[in-house]
């Protein structure tokens, strides 16, 4: 078996090479290697030996003085050495290599370690510094302990009295029984009592203080056992002389007894008792403790005082509570709400005018309080007059529609507002400050002109230190004119006529100033007191004689402020911003309001973020009249809301709770007084559900909401009612479609629009949602919703007169008129009306109309037919038939 092994071994490898080729181009020879590894693991491994290019031994035994015994040429001595200096050069760069390495990772570790070295010596040094910090804060705690001990007073002790009958305010003690003689010493001793001995002095050196002290500090129950010296002398010489005399146990000089007892004690002391027992000075306050309170509890049911207390009632409050408050019985308090006639228990609550009878019954005084309490102190306290200081006028620009207003501001403000807005009309109220070329300071808000914006024009009024009444002079006083007059004069704010548009051909200002004395407005021209001041603001004419007759104005009335006290002032807008959250825009009325101000604006607070003028700038501080945006708010706050700077969250907090909380009743007390009673819901179920058209209104800012709410129930009436689900700001959201979607209502979206989510789940649940940006367009779109759903109106049309010239008895059919028509056309199927001497006996319908013996559809005037009546008989020659016919009007 091993020859065949030999031979196997012996034969050359199965190649297609031939066998007298020599294997030069083979470089790497191929195997395996098993690797051995502890616990009996191993693994194999395939390796790859190379060598030189070159003839193999094989190759070279193969074929002898064969013609291709080598298959490579031999290098030459040039590329021989040339090959050298290239491997020395290699080996010269990878020994320079390695050195530099080892210097790398040489510097290396010496930095690690310098660095090691470095927090090794700084923690070193901060452990030092801590260590002798806590040292010195050792010894000062220590210092003060010292210090604070050696300020104690020691307390002085008020020595027990002893007495039989108990002392009221002081510490008795009873008097010391007479000491038992045991039954072993009656026995033996005589009957004849001994002498008392007396006790032995202390020793002088033994100080008299200290004697005091000791006495007072230690407080004996019983008789004490005596001096050691009468005890030695009552056991006898014998016994004195064995037992030597005891040390003082306590350390201190001349202490010999007056204190705690040293040393053991014997069987004689415990059967007779004298054991020394003291007592502690805690103890002895408690017993003065409970003396005295007993003493009071006595003197009060003696003498029979009564405890008055001041009793806090909100406006409802439980009877247990109320009893807790009078510290009185809860059944004394039930017993008397009894005799009231009041059946309450415990836990049941009762108004605060019941609760003040019970208090005044029981003899305490009442202090009532109410949740408004909150507000009390809101506003601050009233400025002095050195705290005054001149501020900027406010100025409101009222006036009609499309008369120039907002032209007349930008022209003062060299802006281009107008030219911005919907419609070429002013819809929301804007705040500006001007500053003029003199330096001094006004603040305008301007304010819209169409009808809707009643209640805008009444907040710039009210706010508002001077009114501008702008009248166009090609157009005249007009009605939403009329009304800033009102608004002004119920304000009363002084006014400044303004006649706009001064530069048309058809300008009339002498007209203006006519029209003006019907509403008791008389012009300086004329020979009254009000301004007025003939303007152009596409000319920019006579705006610096407007802006010296403002500042005159403001000069009389001595417009002052103190600026050093917390803000306060108005609300002029709000709205939301997707990006910045509620927006408020605020004038400032008093103080200074800073960025960082805790603010209550209605029923909403927050801190102010951040504080942004009229022309988008940011600011730190807003002084009085300044008109600034206010980032923060919690929500949006009502247009009109007062805002005032309170000084911490927690008050901000309650006083906005509480407004909420007021609102929201408010709300539910409306809704319940539009539902009404019962009664009034059975008569309308009875005589059919009311139609009505249901909208949901979502605007830009809160005072074209409130707009918008105000006009479009403005359009209901008796046969169809409008309701508004919700009048708010801010984007159309998916909560609103839904309810939309649950009262079959319509979204008026003004200035803004529906999310993404919102607009498909719209689609998808067929809610209409309207988009507008003039106020007159949903004016209009919800007149029309109101009249689609009011019911179509019957009228009638005339037809004609006949008159019945003979009247027929037909059988099976009843009587049958003959009549003449006289005037316009008879139809069949028509109401008719029977007159008899010009009043009306019968209403009903024409049943049959013939002419001879055809049935005819209608006869015309000056023909003859017949007539029957359904369900009437009842006619005579004579009778007038009035023939009309009812159609359906479109509401």
């Amino acid at each position: 078996m091993s020859e065949g092994k030999d031979q196997d071994q012996g034969k050359g490898r199965l190649s297609l090479r031939p066998a007298g080729r020599p294997e030069v181009g083979r470089t790497v020879d191929a195997g395996s290697v098993r690797q051995s590894f502890s616990h009996g693991r191993s693994k194999v491994v395939q390796v790859e030996v190379r060598k030189k290019r070159g003839p193999s031994p094989a190759g070279a035994g193969g074929r002898s003085g064969g013609s291709r015994a080598g298959g490579g040429r031999t290098l030459t001595a040039a590329e021989l050495a040339m090959r050298q200096r290239v491997l020395q050069e290699q080996k010269k760069e990878a020994e320079d290599a390695e050195r530099r390495d080892a210097e790398r990772r040489e510097a290396e570790k010496i930095r690690i370690l310098s660095a090691a070295e470095e927090a090794r010596r700084k923690e070193e040094e901060d452990k030092r510094l801590a260590e002798e910090r806590e040292a010195e804060e050792a010894a000062a705690a220590d210092a003060e302990r010292k210090a604070r001990i050696d300020a104690i007073k020691p307390i002085e002790v008020k020595a027990p009295v002893v007495s039989a009958v108990p002392i009221p305010g002081e510490v008795t003690l009873a008097p010391p029984a007479g000491r038992l003689r045991p039954l072993a010493e009656r026995a033996i001793m005589p009957a004849k009592p001994l002498k008392p001995v007396a006790p032995a002095r202390a020793p002088a050196a033994a100080p008299a203080a200290d004697k005091d002290v000791s006495a007072a500090q230690t407080l004996r129950l019983r008789s004490g056992r005596g001096t050691e010296g009468e005890e030695e002398q009552r056991r006898g010489p014998a016994r004195n002389k064995a037992v030597p005399p005891r040390k003082n146990s306590s350390g201190r000089k001349g202490d010999t007894g007056g204190g705690r007892r040293a040393g053991r004690i014997d069987v004689q002391a415990a059967i007779e008792g004298d054991d020394d027992k003291t007592r502690s000075l805690a103890s002895v306050r408690r017993q003065r403790e409970r003396e005295r309170r007993q003493a009071e509890l006595e003197r009060l049911r003696s003498d029979q005082v009564k405890v008055v207390r001041d009793v806090i009632l909100p406006e409802t409050i439980t009877v247990q509570e109320l009893a807790n408050r009078m510290a009185a019985r809860q059944g004394e308090v039930i017993k008397a709400l009894m005799k009231m006639g009041v059946m309450a228990t415990v836990t049941q609550s009762i108004d605060a005018d019941t609760a003040e009878l019970v208090v005044e019954e029981f003899g305490h005084r009442v202090r009532r309080v109410s949740e408004a309490d909150v507000e009390l102190g809101i506003e601050g306290v009233e400025d002095t007059t050195e705290d005054m200081q001149p501020r900027p006028p406010v100025v409101t620009i009222m006036g009609h529609v499309d008369h120039g207003k907002t032209s007349l501001l930008d022209a003062l403000r060299t802006t281009d507002v107008a030219a911005g807005e919907a419609g070429g009309i002013t819809q929301h109220i804007g705040a500006y400050q001007v500053t003029l070329e003199s330096g001094a300071k006004i603040t305008f808000l301007d304010t819209p002109g169409h009808e809707a914006f009643t209640a805008m024009r009444a907040r710039g009024a009210s706010i508002t230190d001077v009114v501008v009444l702008v009248v166009a002079a090609d157009d005249g006083v007009m009605p939403q004119t009329i009304e800033a007059i009102k608004h002004a004069k119920a304000a009363n704010v002084p006014m400044i006529i303004a006649i706009n548009k001064m530069d048309k051909p058809g300008a009339k200002p002498d007209r203006v100033r006519q029209d003006l004395l019907q509403h008791e407005i008389v012009v300086e021209s004329m020979g009254g007191d009000v301004m007025d001041i003939e303007v152009s603001a596409r000319q920019r004419m006579g705006l610096d004689k407007l802006e010296e007759g403002i500042l005159l104005q403001a000069e009389i009335l001595e417009l002052q402020a103190n600026p050093d006290r917390a803000a306060e002032g108005a609300v002029i807008e709000s709205r939301l911003d997707r990006g910045r959250g509620s927006v408020a825009s605020v004038l400032v009325q008093k103080g200074t309001l800073r960025k960082g101000d805790i603010v209550v604006a209605g029923a909403e607070w927050g801190r102010v973020r951040a504080l942004v003028d009229d022309r988008g700038r940011q600011v730190e501080v807003a002084g009085p009249s300044m008109p600034v945006e206010i980032l923060g708010l919690s929500g949006v706050p009502a247009a009109g809301a007062p805002f005032v700077v309170v000084e911490n969250e927690n008050r901000a907090r309650e006083i906005s709770e509480f407004r909420q909380r007021k609102l929201k009743e408010h709300q539910v007390a409306g809704q319940a007084a539009a539902r009404g009673t019962l009664d009034q819901m059975l008569a309308r179920i009875q005589a059919g559900v009311q139609k009505e058209v249901s909208v949901l209104i979502k605007a830009d800012v809160q005072g074209s909401a409130e707009a918008l709410q105000t006009t479009v129930l403005k359009l209901a009436n008796e046969e169809v009612g409008v309701r508004v689900l919700n009048a708010s700001v801010g984007q159309i959201t998916e909560s609103d479609v839904q309810l939309a979607k649950a009262s079959d209502a319509v979204i008026v979206a003004f200035n803004v629009r529906a999310t993404t989510q919102a607009r498909l789940l719209a689609q998808r649940e067929g809610v209409d949602i309207h988009y507008y940006s003039i106020i007159y367009q949903v004016a209009d779109d919800v007149e029309l919703l109101v009249r689609g759903k009011m019911a179509p109106k019957h009228r009638e049309k005339f037809l004609g007169y006949a008159e019945i010239r003979k009247v027929f008895e037909i059988s099976k059919v009843g009587k049958v008129a003959g009549c003449f028509v006289t005037d316009g056309v008879v139809k069949r199927g028509c109401g008719v009306r029977l007159l008899r001497d010009g009043v009306v006996i019968h209403e009903g319908d024409l049943s049959q109309l013939k002419r001879f013996k055809d049935d005819q559809k209608e006869v015309t005037k000056g023909y003859e037919c017949g007539l029957s009546f359904a369900g009437y008989n009842d006619l005579r020659e004579g009778d007038v038939v009035e023939c009309f016919e009812s159609e359906l009007i479109p509401a």
